[in-house]
Order: C-alpha cells, then sequence, then structure tokens
C-alpha cells in the first residue's frame, strides 16, 4: 500500500504571546501543497525501513513513520512491516513533511489493519508527535491557533495560482527563530486577510519570524525580494524557514536558473 503525504505552507504568522510553558500563542493558516513524499507499507518477516531521498539528520528510530508503527503497536496488533519512504519534501523548511509522513503513515495503518481510529482519535495522537502533525488527517485550509495545535475550518481556495516554492541549503532553528521575536497581537487577523484580494496581502500578511530570520540570513531575505522581483503578488518564507514561496499568475520561466543552488519546485495549485 503506497501514499503520497504532502506538504504545507503557511500563508502568514503571528506570535501573539509567550506562554507560561514556555511556548508561544501564535495564529497561522495551514494550506496543503502539492509537493509530496513517497510512502510505502507491506507485510514483511521482519520489520524493516528504508529512506532514500532527500536525507535526514535523524535516525530511523527516531524518524516520526516509525514512532507512530511503535504507538500503534501498543495498542494494536500489527505484523512485521516493510517500509519505504522516499523524501522529496525538504527537511528544516517550514513545509511539514515530518508531521505529514507522521499523519499519513497513521491513516495508511489504520486503513490497511481496520485499526477503527476516527480522525478525532488519529489527531489526539499524533498531537503528542507535533503541534501540527494533526493538521494532515484532514489535510485541508486551517487557521491554527494556540501553539500551532488547535485548528478552524477556513474557506480558502488558491486553485489556479502558481506556487514557487525555494529553499537554501540553509538550516534554521526554530529555538533560536523564537528567542529573537518580540510577541505582539496583531492588528488584523489573518482570517480577515486572506477574505481580501491576494493582491493586499502583501502589504497585511506577515511572517513574524522574517523579523529574526532574515539578519541572521541574509541569503532567505534575497530570495523574497527575488521572488517579488519576478512577479510575485505574494511571498514569504513559510514557518520557520528556511523555505520561502511566492504566488504567481502565470508559471515563471526557467525557474531553476534564477535560484540557481536551491532546491526550487513550481507547482499548480
Amino acid at each position: 500500500m503506497i501514499v503520497y503525504p504532502n506538504a504545507k505552507i503557511n500563508l502568514g504568522l503571528n506570535i501573539i504571546a509567550r506562554r507560561p510553558d514556555g511556548y508561544h500563542d501564535i495564529e497561522t493558516i495551514f494550506y496543503p501543497i502539492p509537493l509530496q513524499d513517497a510512502l510505502e507499507v507491506e507485510e514483511a518477516p521482519r520489520l524493516s525501513f528504508r529512506l532514500a531521498g532527500t536525507q535526514l539528520d535523524c535516525s530511523a528510530g527516531d524518524n516520526l513513520v516509525i514512532r507512530v508503527l511503535q504507538m500503534l503497536e501498543a495498542d494494536f496488533t500489527i505484523p512485521e512491516l516493510d517500509i519505504f519512504l522516499y523524501k522529496h519534501i525538504p527537511s528544516g523548511a517550514g513545509l511539514g513533511g515530518g508531521s505529514s509522513d507522521a499523519a499519513f503513515m497513521m491513516r495508511l495503518l489504520n486503513d490497511k489493519f481496520k485499526l477503527g481510529l476516527t480522525d478525532e482519535q488519529m489527531e489526539e495522537r499524533l498531537s503528542t508527535l507535533g503541534a501540527d502533525c494533526p493538521f494532515f488527517v484532514r489535510n485541508r485550509p486551517v487557521f491554527a491557533t494556540g501553539i500551532g495545535n488547535e485548528f478552524s475550518p477556513i474557506e480558502l481556495d488558491l486553485s489556479g495560482w502558481t506556487l514557487l516554492l525555494v529553499k537554501p541549503d540553509i538550516h534554521v532553528s526554530t529555538r533560536d527563530a523564537y528567542a529573537s521575536v518580540q510577541p505582539s497581537k496583531p492588528a488584523l487577523s489573518l482570517k480577515e486577510i486572506v477574505r481580501r484580494p491576494i493582491e493586499e496581502w502583501k502589504e497585511l500578511m506577515v511572517n513574524d519570524f522574517e523579523v529574526s530570520v532574515f539578519p541572521r540570513y541574509p541569503e532567505i531575505a534575497a530570495i523574497k525580494d527575488l521572488l517579488l522581483d519576478q512577479g510575485a503578488v505574494y511571498a514569504a518564507m513559510s514557518g520557520s524557514g528556511s523555505a520561502v514561496y511566492g504566488l504567481f499568475r502565470t508559471p515563471l520561466e526557467h525557474p531553476d536558473e534564477t535560484f540557481a543552488g536551491c532546491f526550487v519546485r513550481q507547482r499548480q495549485l
């Protein structure tokens, strides 16, 4: 059985307040995008986990796909499996690739072995692995609050727009990105901004992480500027980075040449 975990982008990200537990209250919009990994699972004589494609820094035992399997094995009888994960979504990019792999693994096992878990039950289990993991269970646009783990559906359709995604060979520490940000409540909520024409987003929708990340990594700031110079109607860093995306009315010619040395993907939404 094979599934294709997809990435997401953040449309805006406001860091509203620091919580007593050390985390931060935020608001952002998660939007699924057609950039995918491939995850295949088959029954086998013994457990094996194979990984190909984009390299990851974690060990096999720390991979969220394996952690989902171990979580479910605590409550259900699951046979030995051969697991193959092809990573196409870059890590350390703010695109939720690992979180998506986890959610798709749980859905796959739930369907394949008829575990009977509801969406709500899968979301509850996945929430222990990462704030954005539950998003990929339903995989539709949401307004996220809390620490990025409280979702409310929103009506948002970017069909027809071209997404150009650019990731330099830079890893941004989320901890460091938070350390340099001063929380504040925005004058206008993202729920209001996304109801406006996309042409207005450039002046209204911000990612607060850019304030701390861009001075430290001017190469990332330069990518956003270049996307806008190339005609993007809106451009921003996704999450805490380092991927930056632009929304275009029409596809950009030769984006690999324009952003040489970076991971570049252009997709129709």
